[in-house]
């Protein structure tokens, strides 16, 4: 009785977030349309931001209550996730060509990052240098997208730049705004009930705080992107779902990991566990998405597909091998 009352408030904890994430999103990509900001920049900021707070409230909220295994493998799993499964759905369903210029500083970005994290988990924490370089990637990654916007701007016909856009109204102003808010709302409480359920579930049932990080949590913290990446298929909107997911990896691997070790003040302790099989498959499934696609200027079916084969066989060897 008591396991089934745990489990309900843990999926209780993921609608949380989902429908919070969802009017998060929504009210996000109005401000961003609103204000005319590019597309590329909408899906690699403003979205990225907002579908990325999951993560870090759930991340934060572990570190901070000491449960490190959970954070570490939260971060890490959703990137894996949202590389291996959500990525590698939407270049199944929309390959297509890039523009090299605007993909490549946010690949490169998201690689070094990843390159430091696996580094770091060799040595068998993140330090807090390391947490400060990092937070360097994420100041880049931030100028990096004001420089590509100012770009995309320039680039403009004339006429389109000055076109005028209409005021919205105030019932619309009031009504994203309260969006805002309330999907804010809903992602703090959701992952509240995540970590605190998650921790249970795993004392509970035997495994690890890690397992239920990488897999379940860390799932369940990425549906907003998994949202955003359908609705972007539905639309047709491929630019919007990549930038999104390379943006929001980014913002995990720079932004989150060393907020969790400055906020407890001390390094943060990386397991042989997650240095061993979380971290490097975090960078094979990197490597697949980014780096074919920064040489022929294409994403193809055949790397989605890899990607979720790999992705799979992940999860199988994470949940078999629980005494990792």
């Amino acid at each position: 009785m008591r396991f089934a009352v745990i489990l309900f408030f843990f999926f209780v904890g993921i609608v949380f977030i989902v429908k919070g994430g969802d009017y998060f999103v929504d009210a996000a990509s109005w401000i961003a349309k609103v204000s005319g900001i590019p597309r590329l920049i909408i899906g690699a900021t403003i979205v990225s931001l907002a579908t990325t707070m999951p993560e870090m409230l759930v991340s934060l909220m572990a570190s901070s209550q000491g449960k490190v295994d959970m954070s570490i493998g939260n971060a890490v799993g959703s990137v894996t996730a949202n590389i291996g499964l959500i990525m590698a759905i939407s270049i199944i369903f929309m390959p297509g060509g890039i523009r090299r210029r605007d993909y490549l500083p946010k690949s490169v970005m998201m690689m070094s990052a990843a390159l430091l994290i696996v580094a770091g988990g060799f040595k068998g924490e993140v330090s807090i240098p390391l947490a400060l370089v990092l937070m360097g990637v994420f100041t880049i990654f931030i100028f990096e997208n004001i420089n590509s916007a100012r770009r995309s701007m320039a680039d403009e016909s004339p006429a389109k730049a000055k076109a005028v856009k209409a005021r919205p109204a105030k019932k619309e102003i009031t009504s994203n705004l309260i969006k805002f808010a309330a999907g804010a709302a809903g992602i703090i409480i959701g992952a509240q009930l995540l970590v605190d359920t998650g921790s249970e579930l795993a004392r509970i049932v035997g495994v690890s705080e890690r397992i239920i990080g990488v897999t379940i949590v860390a799932v369940g913290t990425s549906l907003p992107e998994l949202v955003t990446t359908i609705t972007a298929i539905v639309k047709n909107q491929s630019s919007l779902s990549v930038g999104n997911i390379l943006g929001a990896n980014i913002l995990d691997l720079s932004l989150i990991m060393p907020l969790c070790a400055l906020i407890s003040g001390k390094p943060l302790p990386v397991s042989h566990a997650s240095a061993a099989v979380d971290l490097p498959a975090c960078l094979i499934v990197g490597a697949i998405a980014v780096i074919p696609a920064m040489i022929s200027s294409r994403f193809r079916r055949w790397q989605g597909a890899l990607l979720l084969v790999v992705y799979i066989g992940y999860v199988f060897v994470t949940c078999t091998f629980t005494g990792l």
